[in-house]
């Protein structure tokens, strides 16, 4: 199982010096990949920036945005940024993780339509793909460039949770990103398996690469640490569901990130991001030994 690793983009006052010491410890470590989420309110950092900032700075590790809230944005500008982003890393974008995204605020903030956001993916997917294989989609405009290091363009997963938009992302994705905050096998296990059923009715001839995540800290005082990041980053859900969720996370310790390591790969990931609960740089260090040790 690779094991790729999430940059701290919630966390407010990073600096350049703090992105540059990651970068260059996650290049040097044992990862397979790095990555950043997107999110519009809070600190957080714009996440195609972070990563093309990673893509000109490591040498190594593939680049996986990780994810496009796809609806939010147009579907040209997304390819277009993607391809660039590709070209700027040396052809290590192999793959692209887009979901529909449940903020509805951060859509209004960008001026971007909440409803119909489902079947508008559906059409943004056949859309992107037309501007990687270099399709004209204005007449006389020409193809819209730059053109990807593979004619087809980088792998498209989705970030799917529930029966329905699984069954709907079947039709189109090459694999599935699956989140279990605090890696439940179970809960990983029964996503995949909806994913296996969903690409066997849309008459896929391939199975869904599977791509895990969930949340870790190594850092002094980590349970602590990992409760209030969980916490904050759901506190725009309600009280009530930001605690619930931020009571169920443990994966603040050697013993139980190895445990979750585990968990994921016996439920079949082919890949997991960790996300860390803190931009300190033990976060890396200690996780670094621990697979080693592994």
């Amino acid at each position: 199982m690779k094991i790729g690793i999430c940059l701290p983009y919630m966390k407010a006052g990073l600096t350049r010096d703090d992105y540059l010491a990651w970068f260059q410890r996650v290049d040097q470590g044992p990862f397979h990949s790095i990555s950043c989420g997107e999110r519009i309110h809070g600190p957080s950092y714009d996440m195609r920036v972070v990563l093309s900032a990673a893509a000109a700075l490591t040498t190594r590790v593939e680049i996986t945005p990780t994810l496009y809230v796809l609806p939010m944005h147009n579907a040209t500008r997304v390819a277009k940024e993607i391809a660039t982003l590709d070209i700027l890393s040396g052809g290590r974008l192999k793959q692209v993780v887009v979901g529909y995204g449940g903020r509805e605020k951060d859509y209004q903030a960008v001026g971007a339509t909440f409803k119909g956001r489902y079947g508008r993916m559906d059409r943004q997917i056949d859309e992107m793909r037309r501007v990687w294989a270099q399709e004209e989609l204005v007449a006389g405009g020409g193809a819209i460039g730059p053109a990807p290091s593979t004619p087809r363009g980088p792998n498209i997963l989705a970030g799917a949770m529930g029966p329905k938009s699984i069954a709907r992302c079947a039709h189109w994705a090459d694999g599935l990103y699956a989140w279990s905050g605090n890696a439940e096998k179970s809960e990983l296990e029964n996503t995949f398996a909806l994913a296996d059923a969903a690409w066997d009715r849309a008459g896929r001839d391939t199975k869904p690469y599977r791509l895990g995540g969930f949340w870790y800290t190594l850092a002094d005082n980590g349970q602590q640490k990992l409760y209030d990041y969980v916490y904050e980053y759901l506190a725009i859900a309600g009280p009530e569901i930001a605690t619930m969720m931020a009571e169920s996370v443990s994966r603040s310790s050697a013993a139980a990130i190895i445990e979750a390591l585990d968990n994921a790969q016996a439920a079949g990931c082919e890949e997991v991001f960790m996300v860390p609960a803190t931009a300190e740089l033990s976060e890396i260090d200690r996780l670094c030994e621990l697979l080693a040790a592994r």
